[in-house]
């Protein structure tokens, strides 16, 4: 399977279970065997899942500057977290291409793989949360319309990507 169909089905998977309870406080469940490439993937999604909606929440006008502090503490752990599961995964591409022989005028990209799958996993959401946008029935059809708009960007977005890391 192309490393990027393998990502976003993963990343679907996850995304589709975080919203099983839509709270922040659900513990991971992965159920992928600990040290593949698909545990760390889901891990790194479960992750930025998690971050997206703390940050639904930190931005709420209403919130308490006491939660809003204690919001903004897990976020930068969880910032922390995100770097880490990066480094696992460029990690395990280090190690799994290691005996490569790397030809002379080879292109050096701008970012890891590892970053490039972390760009597709905060896509992957983007597009999860846009189609929910866009099949809103309680929203307005000029809503719903944007939505699909920028939901037809992303999937194009996540296409191309694709093309780039596979």
């Amino acid at each position: 399977m192309i490393i990027s169909e393998l990502s976003n089905a993963i990343f679907e998977k996850c995304i589709v279970e975080y919203h099983k309870n839509d709270d922040i406080k659900t513990l991971i469940s992965n159920p992928f065997e600990k040290g593949t490439l698909d545990f760390l993937l889901y891990d790194k999604n479960w992750i930025d899942t998690v971050q997206w909606h703390l940050e639904d929440i930190i931005r709420d006008p209403e919130i308490s500057p006491i939660e809003a502090l204690k919001i903004k503490r897990t976020i930068d752990a969880s910032n922390q977290d995100r770097t880490d599961m990066v480094e696992y995964l460029d990690s395990y591409f280090l190690k799994k291409y290691e005996d490569v022989t790397i030809i002379k005028d080879a292109r050096v990209n701008s970012e890891s793989p590892a970053w490039a799958l972390d760009r597709l996993s905060i896509l992957a959401l983007k597009v999860y949360h846009m189609k929910e946008e866009a099949e809103r029935a309680d929203a307005s059809n000029d809503h719903k319309n944007a939505c699909q708009l920028n939901l037809n960007f992303f999937l194009e977005q996540q296409k191309d990507l694709s093309v780039a890391i596979d």
